[in-house]
């Protein structure tokens, strides 16, 4: 009973904070709304570089050996079902 008391007491004084709290947050969608654009212009930019990859020869990886299936259709199922309904 005290339990109920004190977490209903918790409840409450949490429920009067979020209340008085009255200013809202702005949207997401008001900030990039502000009327400032950013423009950069690379035009004149040259960029030079060379690629760079691995030197050396390269190496495939192993094939994963074939197995046959280790699942198995028994042919013998159906028949003994019925044997087994039989034994009821």
């Amino acid at each position: 009973m005290r339990n109920l008391v004190l977490s209903f007491m918790t409840l409450g004084l949490l429920v009067g904070t979020a209340a008085a709290d009255d200013k809202k947050a702005p949207p997401a969608a008001a900030d990039k709304g502000n009327g400032k654009v950013k423009v950069y212009d690379f035009s004149g930019d040259t960029i030079e570089g060379d690629l760079i990859k691995p030197e050396g020869s390269t190496v495939d990886a192993r094939d994963f050996a074939k197995h046959a299936s280790l699942i198995r259709i028994r042919t013998n199922f159906i028949p003994e079902i019925i044997k087994s309904a039989e034994d009821l």
